[in-house]
């Protein structure tokens, strides 16, 4: 079973450009997303990787991320609530609580829990199609002559963490088929075989790693750079966001605060670096080339035959 965030070789603008261009478009939306605070800015980097995630062909990916990148939310809003008493709108008061005290929940509490959990939710999203999009061996290569222990690690986790979420899977699938008269498998049992199976696969990729010799200290050869039409298009697009973002950033366009009232404020360089945003989630698009009439086919076989 192959993970849904696991890369996978396809057709797409992506796939095909060098990874130095794809992290730096896909990496764009990450810094926009820790620059601004206001849901809108928030929510159309959201929709502008999630966007270009499907354009991609990651459709599987950017679904497994909005649902975990949702939940994650909801559990990060719910915790803020409860947490921080602070804020001028108090909806409950649930009385106390051990270790917790007073608990009171207010609607800025719930605010700034949401905007943390969207931005959560909206990074996740972006990773998410890295991950089932950029090759982790060109990654590899291309980092390997200037830090060549960390791109080895990256590279390493982003190739095992797919492993893990699939052995995850198939461990569930496997609880669930041993029938009526079996113990029933707690997720701390699970836990414990994935942890296992997983340390069991470290080891066996280390000792692989040795054998082929990336212990040594050894000059490594110079990368072979595979220039792709896709580049120039990625780079630009990632600088245009990240200029953009930040020469809006000092006009004011992020006004949002959470204490001590909630304020949304959406101004116009708000709504101008979200359009901005949400269309450079469609750079990924290629046209698809179009078919040859079947007349003109066999009208060009037949003549070649000749």
């Amino acid at each position: 079973m192959r993970s849904a965030l696991a890369y996978t070789p396809r057709p797409g603008i992506l796939q095909r450009a060098r990874p130095g261009a794809a992290v730096a478009y896909l990496g764009s939306f990450v810094v926009v997303a820790f620059l601004y605070s206001s849901p809108l800015v928030l929510a159309a980097v959201g929709a502008a990787a999630a966007i270009a995630g499907v354009l991609a062909g990651a459709r599987t990916a950017v679904r497994a991320a909005v649902r975990m990148g949702l939940t994650l939310a909801l559990l990060i809003t719910a915790v803020n609530a409860l947490v921080t008493d602070r804020g001028q709108t108090v909806l409950a008061r649930l009385g106390e609580w051990p270790i917790l005290g007073q608990v009171n929940v207010t609607a800025e509490a719930l605010g700034a829990g949401a905007v943390i959990g969207l931005r959560a939710a909206v990074v996740m999203i972006a990773l998410a199609v890295y991950s089932a999009c950029v090759n982790p061996d060109l990654v590899l290569r291309a980092l390997r002559p200037y830090a060549g222990r960390s791109a080895l690690t990256a590279t390493l986790i982003s190739r095992m963490v797919p492993l893990a979420a699939a052995d995850s899977s198939r461990l569930r699938d496997a609880a669930a088929l041993r029938g009526p008269a079996a113990a029933p498998a707690g997720r701390g049992a699970l836990a414990r075989r994935l942890l296992a199976g997983s340390l069991d696969r470290a080891v066996d990729a280390a000792a692989t790693l040795e054998l082929r010799g990336y212990g040594l200290d050894a000059a490594a050869a110079p990368p072979r750079r595979v220039r792709s039409r896709h580049d120039r298009r990625l780079w630009f697009a990632g600088l245009l966001v990240v200029t953009a973002a930040i020469a809006a950033k000092a006009a004011g366009a992020d006004g949002f605060s959470a204490y001590p009232s909630l304020q949304v404020p959406v101004s116009g360089a708000t709504l101008a670096i979200s359009v901005l945003v949400l269309a450079c989630g469609f750079v990924p698009y290629r046209r698809r080339p179009r078919r040859a009439p079947a007349t003109a086919t066999r009208t060009a076989s037949v003549v070649a035959r000749a």
